[in-house]
């Protein structure tokens, strides 16, 4: 069978990553013998321009009937006024949105050739090796009202929480299979001293873990998390949270591996594609990092790992993820670093392009693992 994969690359430095992931894929299929087509679409500020919407129809048509989609990041100081009534990061709103993807999946693990990259001690970081999982198409980014307003003494603004248990219900469940396929423990995150919609994610939480009694599970709330997650991350194998909060715990989560660059994640719903596996929209966590863009600066490792995951979560093709994720290792291994990680002796730090050839070359020399 062919599967159909939707390829946007956004703005900024998305083209350039998301354009070596593409490549790597496509040394993948032929080596593999996997039939896959790759369509393109145009999304983000890009798409504000050409068509004066971030998510056009035709785009949103194609997300619908493909298998999966590969993304770059959207946005940049063009389209940056926050009183404009389209933005581009409206276009992954919408495609979260319509395509039901609820659970944003970004796996952290430190590698040791890359210990040195983190701001944190060596100890502290080595051997980490976690998950977070994050809602994503509820709570503060999707509740209404949100709305900036003038009143008698002045300008002010809302924005509104809010979740419903079969929500909650979801990503944790979500959260819990993924755990029992690990360590066998999750670490579930709230505010629950302080805000409604914490303390009833709390107790479907507690109520969940009933069901997965071969799971460990523990509450933090979200603030000392953030400080656990810098003192003791090796503690921690499955972490599941609410939307604002996993966007905050991620980007912090980053340090741990050296940088952004290195950080893939996956956008799953409960729909399954042509495949019988989920659908889903892969892309690494940075920004479209507009100062460095077409400079060929960008480290295109996370977009790569990204389309790994598409490979195992969309496919079903864990070998050939694990072929990607070999390569990765082996040429960060080898000494291959781009701009935003520590060179030190023996490294050679090296633009974009020559990132991705060198995993594209590693892949044709890996033989198969047994």
């Amino acid at each position: 069978m062919a599967y159909q994969v939707l390829v946007l690359r956004g703005d900024g430095i998305g083209p350039e990553v998301v354009g070596e992931a593409l490549q790597v894929l496509k040394v993948v299929a032929r080596r593999s013998a996997i039939d896959i087509e790759f369509k393109d679409g145009l999304v983000g500020g890009h798409a504000l321009d050409a068509h004066g919407t971030p998510l056009p129809d035709d785009v949103l048509k194609q997300a619908h009937d493909c298998d999966a989609i590969l993304l770059g990041a959207v946005g940049g100081p063009k389209w940056d006024n926050p009183k404009a009534a389209q933005r581009p990061e409206q276009a992954l709103l919408g495609l979260r949105k319509e395509l039901g993807l609820f659970a944003n999946v970004r796996p952290v693990k430190a590698l040791k050739e890359l210990l040195p990259a983190s701001p944190l001690k060596p100890e502290v970081i080595n051997g980490v090796d976690l998950v977070i999982v994050r809602e994503l198409t509820g709570g503060l980014y999707y509740g209404k009202p949100s709305e900036r307003r003038q009143a008698k003494s002045g300008r002010e603004a809302v924005d509104t929480c809010f979740y419903s248990e079969e929500e909650i219900k979801r990503v944790v469940q979500f959260g819990f299979d993924l755990a029992r396929e690990r360590r066998k423990k999750l670490t579930s995150v709230d505010k629950a001293n302080v805000l409604s919609s914490s303390r009833l994610w709390r107790e479907i939480a507690t109520e969940v873990g009933a069901e997965y009694q071969d799971v460990a599970l523990e509450h933090q709330l979200v603030d000392s998390m953030a400080m656990h997650l810098v003192r003791r991350p090796r503690d921690f194998d499955v972490v599941v949270t609410e939307n604002m909060f996993g966007d905050i715990l991620t980007d912090e989560a980053s340090v741990l591996v050296g940088s952004m660059g290195m950080l893939p994640s996956a956008s799953l719903g409960a729909d399954l594609n042509s495949a019988g596996f989920r659908i889903g929209m892969y892309e690494p966590i940075h920004g479209s990092a507009p100062d460095i863009a077409g400079r060929d600066e960008a480290n295109p490792l996370a977009a790569i790992l990204s389309a790994a995951m598409l490979l195992e979560r969309s496919f079903g093709m864990r070998t050939e993820a694990e072929l990607i994720e070999r390569a990765v290792e082996s040429v960060v291994h080898d000494g291959f670093r781009t701009r935003d990680l520590h060179g030190g002796p023996g490294t050679k730090v090296v633009g974009c392009k020559a990132m991705g050839r060198a995993v594209r070359e590693k892949i044709e020399s890996l033989e198969p693992e047994s």
